[in-house]
């Protein structure tokens, strides 16, 4: 069974494309959506080697909002299109890292799910072999988590710390 509509951020994707692991998304979503501010972001640099990739999986995902943005004095522009948009569309799930963009979404009650802890589901249904490579890719790639937390994710999946010496 999948989860139903998630509406992804631009930190995400970015994150997800810089270890080829986008169609993690269509195994564990029905769909996804993005909103146009993100689109902006994400085709942004033209330069990044997956830049292609990004264009191809989302060009068709691609939504505007209906409403004002009034959230955007607050969080950056892609991040409360992306609140914006899951309200509209009544997703399941917003895609996101951002702490503080976090935060405030789920203090408007919003399901909210990040790249680390989407590798962990798609690790839990098999999805995924093992997280640990993917969180050194990540790192390898300048995506910035902190190694605490991914230690921390490692461990309560019996996994190997990673060792940055």
């Amino acid at each position: 069974m999948k989860n139903g509509l998630v509406i992804a951020d631009s930190g995400p994707i970015f994150s997800l494309a810089s270890i080829n692991k986008l169609h993690l998304l269509d195994s564990l979503f029905d769909d996804v959506k993005i909103p146009h501010a993100v689109w902006k972001e994400i085709t942004l640099k033209k330069s990044v080697n997956y830049y292609g990739k990004i264009v191809n999986y989302f060009e068709s995902k691609v939504l505007k909002i209906k409403a004002s943005n009034e959230l955007s004095f607050i969080m950056d522009y892609g991040e409360s299109e992306s609140v914006i948009l899951f309200r509209e569309q009544d997703a399941n799930f917003l895609l996101i890292d951002d702490k503080k963009a976090r935060r405030i979404a789920e203090s408007l009650n919003i399901n909210c799910i990040g790249t680390l802890g989407l590798l962990v589901a798609a690790n839990e249904k098999g999805l995924i072999k093992n997280i640990q490579p993917l969180f050194q890719e990540l790192i390898a790639n300048k995506r910035y988590y902190s190694i605490e937390l991914l230690n921390k994710i490692l461990i309560q999946n019996d996994e190997d710390k990673i060792d940055l010496k």
